[in-house]
């Protein structure tokens, strides 16, 4: 995966709550045998009209959203199936962090396996954020997740709490098995005692 430490570009607001899996990745594009095209489907009935073309209303259509780097989302962003296609669709989009308040389970443990920072701030904080990135001009924020903080284009910095492993997995770019293989002469250490222990097992 991308390592991510500090992060700059827009974030586009997309604020409404319990945005599903199936609205971010509806069901038509889980059919192919590996991840390829599924920046096509993200949002795909949002961001086109029934003719193919693109919604000019949806955000990401917009010219200062089009290349958003983050998504500031509304309550329970992610809820619905299990989907992983949702995340791989995110990312290849581009999207980098979302920034929410709350993200369904599973979703929110797929970002983490896939390399894209979720971010849970307070309501307040998130009413903060979402105010000054709904604003064209000032839509430019940086996520630096070192230092754990959002730096606004006003100078404003929100800081936000990350359970630690799950920092230096997104720091190192690991993922699970990458992680695991982190330990692996221990690994294999512990192979070699439990077999001269239990030489039957072989």
């Amino acid at each position: 995966m991308q390592p991510f430490t500090r992060i700059s570009g827009s974030a586009a607001p997309l604020l409404a709550a319990n945005i599903d899996t199936d609205v971010i990745m509806p069901k038509q594009f889980l059919k192919g045998i590996d991840r390829q095209g599924l920046d096509r489907g993200l949002f795909f009935d949002l961001r086109f009209v029934p003719s193919g073309e693109p919604n000019p209303d949806f955000i990401l259509n917009q010219p200062a959203w089009s290349d958003a780097a983050f998504l500031v989302v509304g309550a329970n962003f992610g809820c619905g199936s299990s989907r992983e296609h949702a995340v791989w669709g995110l990312k290849q989009m581009g999207i980098r962090a979302l920034i929410g308040t709350s993200f369904a389970g599973i979703f929110y443990d797929n970002c983490q396996r896939n390399g894209v920072l979720a971010i849970q701030l307070t309501g307040v904080q998130l009413k903060r954020v979402a105010e000054v990135i709904s604003v064209a001009a000032t839509a430019r924020i940086s996520v630096d997740l070192p230092a754990q903080t959002i730096e606004l284009a006003d100078g404003s910095v929100i800081p936000f709490e990350i359970d630690q492993l799950r920092k230096q997995a997104l720091l190192s770019g690991l993922d699970a098995i990458g992680t695991t293989l982190q330990r692996a002469e221990q690994i294999r250490a512990f192979e070699s005692r439990h077999l001269a222990a239990n030489p039957w097992l072989a």
